[in-house]
């Protein structure tokens, strides 16, 4: 009966949630493995005993799991996706990222906070701003490097 019983397939990184039923099946030493039906028929195999048996298996990115898993896990799979996803969207683009942290003096290495990025930006410009004796282009360059890391955060809002 579980060629025709409905199993839910939940990718968080694309988003993707659908009802789907087994196709093949094909019993073997170890068990019977399985391969979802059209249109997810690349997703396989699996082990389909240990599906039925624990309700749930992962498949690289793909969750396969009953209806009622679903029901129970939902809110905390779609929570653990939107946190997976924005850490993907929000990643910094490291090669401008190390030149505007060299420029500022900041560490290499980690996420950096808002502040963390005035206040470098801050100490520095006390000295390079041309009303207090720098280089327009000194003061440019840490401008355009503090504009540029607290870009990553207004895009994340």
């Amino acid at each position: 009966m579980t060629d025709k019983e409905e199993w839910v397939v939940w990718n968080g990184s694309l988003g993707i949630l659908d009802k789907v039923t087994i196709g093949h099946i094909e019993d073997g030493e170890g068990g019977r493995s399985a391969f979802l039906a059209p249109p997810y028929d690349v997703v396989g195999p699996f082990s389909l005993d240990e599906l039925e048996a624990r309700g749930r298996i992962a498949f690289g990115a793909c969750l396969v799991m009953s209806r009622q898993k679903w029901r129970e896990n939902q809110v905390d799979l779609r929570l653990e996706a939107r946190k997976k996803r924005r850490a993907f969207l929000f990643q910094p683009d490291f090669d401008d990222d190390q030149e505007h942290r060299e420029v500022l003096n900041l560490p290499m290495e980690g996420a950096l906070k808002p502040s963390e990025i005035n206040a470098a930006f801050r100490r520095l410009a006390k000295t390079a701003h041309p009303d207090a004796g720098g280089a327009d282009e000194d003061y440019r360059r840490i401008t355009e490097a503090r504009d540029s890391l607290l870009e990553q955060f207004a895009s994340a809002s």
